[in-house]
């Protein structure tokens, strides 16, 4: 549930980003709405309510929220500071590798993956089946970064669809083949399953 309320600002993002660009009268001042700019202080906004709403309900936000919304704020204030794009390409893969490389030190810092610090209060797995599920969780993220990276620079009319939909579909697919991994694993230990009458 947590990934997909990360997607809230994003939606917001692309339905504003395909509006036809339009000058909009508030309070006196003239600007346009639509287009990339106003998507991006639409990014910027809608982020900074979600999580700021999360915050208040919740007396904390997790750290990988804390780096969605620096990222976001320090992003997209480039991008509407220089008017240049550029910047905001540069967010998702940056905030993707930000990911693997916490879960990848998690190797080395501490006493447990980080899969296992996140997931661990639910399930119980063999160490093993952690260390592989934090391995694939590294491999996803520097995919995803990787993909959006390509995308943006290569195919500059629809990187703002392949950030939508195709970092959602990823997501997706993802979260699901580590259901059907971990439903094969579950039961290799003696403690997730139940006791014979």
């Amino acid at each position: 549930m947590k990934q997909f309320i990360d997607f809230i600002p994003l939606l917001l993002f692309f339905i504003v980003y395909k509006l036809d660009p339009r000058p909009l009268e508030v309070a006196g001042h003239s600007f346009e709405f639509g287009g990339i700019y106003s998507a991006t202080a639409m990014l910027i906004v809608s982020s900074l309510v979600v999580y700021g709403a999360l915050f208040l309900r919740q007396r904390k936000l997790e750290k990988g929220q804390w780096l969605t919304l620096v990222a976001c704020l320090v992003f997209g204030g480039l991008t509407l500071t220089f008017h240049s794009e550029t910047f905001l390409k540069w967010k998702a893969p940056v905030v993707n590798w930000l990911f693997a490389l916490g879960f990848a030190g998690s190797h080395f810092i501490g006493d447990r993956v980080l899969i296992k610090r996140i997931m661990g209060h639910a399930l119980s797995l063999p160490d093993s089946i952690w260390t592989r599920l934090n391995l694939a969780w590294i491999g996803f993220f520097l995919f995803c970064g990787a993909a959006n990276l390509f995308v943006a620079f290569t195919f500059q009319d629809f990187w703002v669809d392949f950030k939508v939909f195709g970092s959602l579909g990823m997501t997706v697919l993802f979260l699901v083949a580590q259901g059907v991994y971990l439903s094969r694993h579950l039961h290799d230990d003696p403690s997730t399953s139940k006791p014979k009458d």
